[in-house]
């Protein structure tokens, strides 16, 4: 008997789900239904090369080198003193506001995203420094580590940004202006924390005492000394993408030089700062091409299984705005976002989505961004938000529900912002349509 592709792509699908959640690691598990669906609706013969080819492919992809490359430059920046000067040039500037810590917290979050693509770095980086200054201050468990843990998602879509590297290698989308379409949205995203942290102290007053020390105009005058060393890579490495001086992969590689000089004119280049700079970048870019190689493995059986083309069809001919379907890819990727991980979470449904989304005549540049949005929103949701545990391995005696529980009404955030890009499609698109070609 000869199944209809649609129904072995189904079943395949199904069994991707079945392995995850039986323990075996996602890249593995998807390599094995795509090679074993390929097989049986084409011929193991066929299989087999294109296994092969498709890690070998993945290996030489040349715009891959830039993730290693982005993961060093955050290294550095967290061994070079930069977070600490961040957050204090930050934390003088809004020391007065409600909440001025916590919003200093999500403004030095930001500023450090800008020179790492690490989400968990920056969560990381910025828990030891703010959160004995939040708790030395009074401030909740709640909204000093929800606070942190949000700030941190800023790392994902603040370019550099693995989730658009990621995105662009799975979309065949220029990955030089993905990583510009994410600043504009980014600094959005920033301002929608700093104001959910406002209206969080404007509500429960007690969260966070107020300082009763103002900082003058010198001494705020002189904390922009901290600011300027990130403000000036990230200007450099991303206005050479937007000039198109240099390729993503090249303004990496001169970042992570930059970043490297000063943390060694600083003298806080230590064998054990490189070194973990190095293992981190290694094994996360070795992470990533074994996910990416597997979706790409998974993606061709899927697409011999018609069922993206079918989907796409199917979605094209329903008699509902575009923009309701867009809100139920949002909501899946929500729902996804409590159970995978934010790369996982790519790598398993652009096969399918992305189809569908060309075929309504969303901008796949725009919708990078929108993914990428929603892909944060996976790091602080429960129960499996990496961002949450990163920061209970820095807050110790907090309890995990707390920081669950203090991140939660960040994502009001991520959903707004996601309305005003659906609404005003320009925030993401205004500046990759000004690049240099």
């Amino acid at each position: 008997m000869i199944l209809d592709p649609v129904i072995v792509g189904v079943f395949g699908t199904a069994a991707v789900f079945m392995l995850i959640f039986l323990g075996m690691p996602i890249a593995f598990a998807m390599m094995l239904v795509g090679f074993l669906g390929i097989g049986f609706l084409s011929s193991f013969h066929a299989a087999l090369p294109v296994a092969a080819s498709t890690m070998w492919h993945t290996a030489a992809f040349y715009d891959y080198t830039v993730i290693p490359l982005f993961i060093v430059m955050g290294g550095f920046a967290g061994s070079s003193g930069i977070t600490r000067e961040l957050y204090s040039s930050f934390e003088k500037w809004t020391r007065r506001l409600p909440g001025g810590l916590a919003i200093a917290t999500i403004g030095a979050c930001g500023g450090f995203a800008a020179v790492s693509g690490s989400s968990v770095a920056t969560a990381a980086t910025m828990g030891t420094v703010a959160l004995p200054e939040m708790e030395r201050f009074g401030y909740s468990p709640e909204l000093s580590t929800g606070s942190v843990a949000a700030g941190g998602t800023l790392g994902f879509l603040i370019p550099p940004s693995i989730g658009f590297i990621v995105y662009g290698m799975l979309t065949e989308q220029s990955i030089g202006k993905l990583l510009v379409a994410g600043i504009l949205p980014g600094i959005l995203l920033t301002f929608g924390y700093m104001l959910i942290v406002v209206a969080w102290v404007r509500i429960w007053p007690g969260s966070a005492p107020a300082n009763p020390e103002p900082a003058s105009l010198s001494e705020k005058l002189l904390a922009l000394k901290g600011v300027w060393e990130p403000l000036a890579i990230f200007a450099f490495v991303m206005g050479g993408i937007y000039k198109g001086f240099f390729t993503p992969t090249e303004a990496g590689a001169i970042g992570a030089t930059v970043l490297f000089l000063v943390t060694l004119l600083k003298g806080k280049l230590t064998g054990s700062a490189l070194f973990t700079a190095l293992t981190e970048a290694v094994r996360i870019s070795v992470m990533v091409l074994v996910l990416v190689a597997g979706a790409n493995v998974f993606s061709y059986f899927i697409a011999l299984s018609t069922i993206p083309a079918q989907v796409a069809g199917w979605a094209a001919g329903l008699e509902v705005s575009r923009y309701v379907i867009l809100a139920v890819v949002i909501f899946i990727y929500l729902i996804l976002g409590c159970f995978l991980d934010a790369i996982s979470m790519m790598v398993l449904t652009l096969p399918v989505i992305m189809p569908v989304m060309l075929t309504l005549h969303f901008d796949p540049i725009w919708f990078g961004v929108i993914a990428v949005l929603m892909m944060e929103a996976g790091l602080i949701t429960p129960p499996m938000g990496l961002n949450i545990f990163t920061v209970a391995g820095v807050a110790k005696g907090v309890r995990l529900e707390s920081i669950f529980k203090g991140a939660a009404p960040f994502l009001l955030a991520m959903l707004l912002v996601a309305v005003f890009l659906t609404i005003f499609p320009k925030i993401a698109l205004f500046l990759p349509n000004m690049m240099s070609r």
